[in-house]
């Protein structure tokens, strides 16, 4: 069997309104709320995701809202009002795979840019883009990042509405890269791109 590799291993302890907003609005499975805590996993090669799943919620009480098991890379996502028990799932998980999470591939900050006062226009193209969150409104401030692994755009989000008065346009944390379209008040734009570089430079893992 081949050995499975852990790619992305995100806990965040608090789910900000809006991101936890978005993540439902996106989601296939359970809907999570406000202040519930969550994991995000994600592995190759990506149909072991199917018994990871089966694992994590035969060991305790949590409740998943995403399994995505494409050939290359699988992701599933878990979440509990109850941190402790999204964290034994977490280790249930990391058990089974004979990982750390410090196996996990260290984030990397791919791209990122603030595009200040947005034309009317441009913003009714990025809303209408697949715009799952918020409305950017003209003369707004844009902040767009991208990530790698994609999954580490979740704890960037987050991590940025905790930070500042913002508005989530769009989470984009499967695929190839992750994005993050955060738009609001130049100062907040400011504020919650700092920490969303810092949530993504902290993370520790190995180098791919």
């Amino acid at each position: 069997m081949e050995k499975i590799q852990l790619r992305t291993y995100v806990f965040i302890d608090r789910m900000q309104a809006q991101f936890a907003a978005y993540s439902a609005s996106v989601a296939k499975g359970y809907l999570p709320v406000e202040g519930q805590a969550a994991l995000y996993v994600e592995i190759a090669p990506g149909m072991e995701i199917n018994r990871l799943m089966d694992i994590a919620l035969k060991t305790t009480n949590v409740t998943p809202a995403e399994q995505i098991d494409e050939r290359r890379y699988g992701m599933l996502e878990l979440h509990s009002d109850s941190q402790a028990d999204v964290r034994i799932a977490g280790e249930a998980i990391l058990k089974e795979i004979g990982a750390t999470e410090k196996d996990r591939i260290k984030p990397k900050v791919v791209s990122h840019q603030i595009i200040r006062k947005v034309d009317p226009h441009q913003a009714m193209l990025i809303n209408r883009y697949g715009r799952k969150g918020m409305m950017l409104l003209g003369n707004q401030s844009l902040f767009i990042l991208e990530t790698y692994p994609a999954g580490y755009a979740t704890i960037a989000a987050n991590e940025a509405e905790k930070a500042a008065d913002i508005n989530v346009i769009n989470i984009f944390a499967a695929g190839a890269f992750g994005r993050v379209y955060l738009g609001g008040e130049e100062k907040d734009i400011v504020v919650a791109a700092e920490a969303a570089l810092t949530a993504i430079n902290d993370l520790d893992g190995r180098a791919e």
